[in-house]
């Protein structure tokens, strides 16, 4: 009888085999795990990477809570890396005039930025424009004012004052001869609101803009915008420059006098040419929403009741209205007579000039005499509520002694109230297509800014 087959090395090498498999799985397996893992983490890095350039940290102290910077990936100083961008900076900054300026305008997409840069630009001048287009009013009109500049060859960097390796590729790229600084959080009353917004613009973003310029070859001369907020308390009229302004009324009136105090400590030390003007309710064409003229007239059109203030001696309040054209030759006019910054290599070298200069029509008129004049071109009865101011940082009164601007570069404001309105709602109801229950001669309208020049 036969004995049966060996089978035992069958299974022996059966078996082997089945080790083998799971040996190669699971080494592949691990092999695969560790790609994951690392393909992941490099991902995580990415994001973290991107969401720490595009959004700022969390913290009040960083983040004001109401107003968002749109930083956009690009506009940090890795977008300055591209020679398209590049191209785009040199070819908006550089004069077209003989002996031209070079201007870097802060706050170049805001209301008097916007006229400024273009006034700049119509006579020859370089002009790069600043921005970082945040939501304190809505953004689509900033939006709209960067279309326009885009229109006249004048490029706005979107980024922000506090982005100091922004700035410094800036200065690498252009030398600067001129900084025209509008940039600024605005208005009195949103300062009880989102006090930290205040310092991270006013006092922070202007200093770190004088850390660049002190530190760039040549030196460029620097106007900025200072406030009329800064007079504050003072019951002397007219408001004039030897005026004392130790009494802010509000956080952004104190604000900008920190500014004006900053501004004396750089020209001390480092010998920047610095002119402060202090800016008296600028209005016109390209407004800002959140000034009195440009809500009321929304309000009215709109069949909404308006709050006329009173003081608490039942006083109309009354503003020093400026139209925006003489605004615009007033920082022009105070930019032409700048003299150069006398530091370099980050040391002052000489005297250098220090000025600071009103900027205003001369002429207070009641806040109920605007609404007036409103009602007369809207054809269109305001609902009228007559209160109490209340305690917000709001002054009564204002009235600006322009004498010394007139005497050193000629300011002398022509556009009054009656006149500047006018056009004002001639924009208005053109931008944003209202025809309705408006006068006819309010209608016809350009796509020029002021039809002033």
């Amino acid at each position: 009888m036969a004995s049966p087959p060996d089978t035992s090395k069958t299974t022996k090498l059966e078996r082997y085999n089945s080790y083998i498999r799971r040996v190669n799985s699971t080494k592949l397996m691990a092999a695969s795990s560790k790609l994951l893992f690392r393909a992941t983490l490099l991902i995580a890095l990415v994001l973290i990477f991107f969401f720490t350039l595009n959004y700022p940290p969390l913290s009040s102290s960083d983040n004001p809570p109401h107003v968002h910077t749109h930083h956009n990936f690009l506009s940090s100083a890795f977008y300055g890396s591209g020679a398209s961008w590049e191209k785009q900076v040199r070819h908006s900054s550089t004069p077209r005039r003989p002996n031209g300026f070079s201007v870097l305008v802060t706050g170049a997409g805001g209301f008097v930025g916007t006229h400024c840069s273009l006034a700049l630009k119509k006579r020859g001048d370089g002009v790069l424009g600043l921005d970082n287009f945040n939501d304190y009013y809505d953004p689509s009109l900033k939006r709209a004012r960067q279309a326009l500049l885009s229109k006249h060859e004048i490029f706005i960097v979107e980024g922000d004052l506090n982005d100091g390796p922004l700035l410094t590729k800036l200065f690498d790229i252009v030398p600067f001869t001129h900084i025209l600084h509008l940039a600024a959080q605005a208005g009195v009353r949103y300062a009880m609101q989102n006090p930290q917004s205040y310092i991270r613009s006013n006092i922070a973003g202007f200093v770190n803009l004088l850390e660049i310029a002190k530190a760039a070859e040549p030196q460029p001369a620097i106007v900025w915008a200072s406030s009329s907020s800064v007079y504050g308390l003072n019951t002397e009229n007219p408001f004039s420059e030897l005026h004392r302004t130790d009494q802010p009324a509000s956080l952004y009136a104190a604000t900008k006098k920190a500014g004006e105090e900053i501004a004396h400590t750089y020209n001390h030390i480092y010998g920047l040419s610095l002119t402060g003007l202090r800016f008296f309710t600028v209005y016109g064409p390209w407004g800002r929403p959140d000034m009195a003229y440009f809500f009321f007239t929304k309000d009215i059109l709109q069949g909404k009741p308006i709050n006329i203030y009173q003081t608490q001696e039942d006083k109309e309040v009354a503003r020093d209205f400026t139209y925006i054209d003489d605004v615009v030759k007033g920082c022009v006019g105070a930019l032409d007579t700048a003299e150069k910054s006398t530091g370099s290599g980050g040391k002052k070298r000489g005297p250098a000039q220090l000025r600071i200069y009103n900027l205003g029509n001369t002429s207070p008129v009641p806040v109920g005499r605007l609404v007036g004049i409103l009602e007369g071109l809207l054809n269109v009865k305001a609902k009228k509520h007559i209160i109490k101011m209340p305690r917000n940082g709001d002054v009564p009164y204002t009235h600006a002694n322009v004498s010394l601007a007139y005497r050193d570069f000629g300011y002398k404001p022509t556009t009054d109230l009656a006149t500047g309105l006018r056009k004002f709602v001639k924009w208005y109801v053109s931008y944003y297509g209202i025809q309705t229950r408006v006068k006819k001669e309010t209608v016809k309208t350009s796509d020029r800014l002021g039809e002033s020049d």
